[in-house]
């Protein structure tokens, strides 16, 4: 028999579940010293997620999309871009925003129901929360084949869940990229749920980073709770794609530790058994474990940082409760130069309900 091609998918791990290495550091990562900030970052987006949740049960938010045990892959995607790179997120990619410069207040402006917080601070040219799935995968792949055509050292980086790799957007996306060998990174962030869908139930693929074998793009798994693991396989990545090499597929595998959004609830739908063990792969305890190991992280710097982290969240909700309100006619004078006939009318229906037709 003749074989036409062979592929591998190659799986990247450096720390174990119980913070300790369980292969050789990347150069690039060896020295423990620069993973400190990012761990800080990573419990001040926990610290930010346990604090929106809480607003939202009170009634201060419409919904919210948790990122609890998604902080390592986040971060690592933020960290591992340039200020001129672009980013397409979907909804839930807060630590990699932050570290672009998006403000927590914008993200609550966001769920809040203003839309003013997608006027977000930080790149302009990165694009807006993308609730329909997957669909920002084709406007990264549009900014990564403009930054070839105009012989620019930019990548663009796109987002999307294990459920999101299933939509044709994504498929278009990365075919596309691989035509053109455009400098576009996929990352599929697959937390074992597409809400109350199944990984197994999504795909007869053994891994999801393999979809990008079809359409010629490198293809990398990596643990997404390994922070070191995150940090490598974006820079590989990034570095093809910069380098004139074409785009990737990296699948980060991770979980999801709260419900999809504040108005799911997946006790529904998985085990609590699953959940549990889940929490044993937490990146959070894990990079803890590794930097205390080194000497770089104690307990009382961790109750000195969370404290500090609390008065900045606190300083960010303020900022989002203090906004003023948007009259309700906004929602129609920023949409068009002309609004249409049938949305004036409309307008004038908001205006009367309030009484200031």
């Amino acid at each position: 028999m003749t074989t036409a091609a062979r592929f591998e998918i190659e799986y990247l791990q450096y720390l174990g579940k119980d913070g300790k290495p369980v292969a050789e550091l990347p150069a690039a990562f060896a020295d423990p010293k620069a993973l400190l900030p990012l761990f800080k970052q990573m419990l001040f987006v926990r610290t930010f997620d346990t604090k929106a949740i809480a607003l939202q049960r009170t009634g201060k938010l419409g919904t919210y999309a948790a990122c609890l045990g998604h902080e390592a892959t986040h971060v690592g995607i933020g960290a591992s871009m340039r200020p001129e790179d672009v980013f397409a997120p979907s909804y839930r990619e807060y630590g990699a925003q932050f570290m672009r410069g998006v403000q927590p207040r914008e993200v609550l402006m966001y769920w809040g129901g203003d839309e003013r917080g997608n006027d977000f601070a930080g790149p302009k040219h990165d694009y807006p929360w993308c609730v329909p799935i997957s669909t920002q995968c084709l406007m990264a792949a549009g900014a990564a084949l403009s930054f070839k055509l105009r012989k620019q050292p930019r990548v663009a980086v796109a987002c999307c869940g294990d459920g999101g790799s299933s939509k044709t957007d994504f498929y278009a996306a990365l075919n596309s990229a691989g035509a053109y060998t455009a400098p576009l990174v996929l990352c599929v962030i697959n937390n074992g749920w597409a809400i109350s869908v199944p990984r197994s139930a999504q795909t007869g693929a053994q891994t999801l980073a393999q979809k990008g074998i079809a359409g010629g793009l490198h293809c990398l798994q990596v643990d997404g709770n390994d922070l070191i693991a995150v940090l490598e396989g974006m820079r590989r990545a990034v570095e093809r794609a910069r380098g004139g090499q074409g785009g990737s597929v990296i699948e980060f595998m991770t979980y999801r530790l709260h419900d999809h959004t504040t108005a799911d609830d997946a006790r529904r739908y998985r085990g609590e058994d699953e959940v549990k063990d889940a929490w044993t792969r937490d990146p959070m305890v894990r990079l803890r474990t590794y930097l205390t190991a080194q000497g770089l992280w104690s307990e009382a710097e961790e109750k000195a940082w969370a404290e500090e982290c609390g008065k900045r969240v606190d300083v960010e909700i303020n900022a989002y409760l203090e906004t003023p309100v948007q009259p309700v006619e906004a929602m129609f004078d920023h949409l068009y130069a002309e609004l249409p006939h049938d949305l004036v009318a409309q307008r004038d229906a908001a205006l009367a309900l309030e009484g200031r037709a």
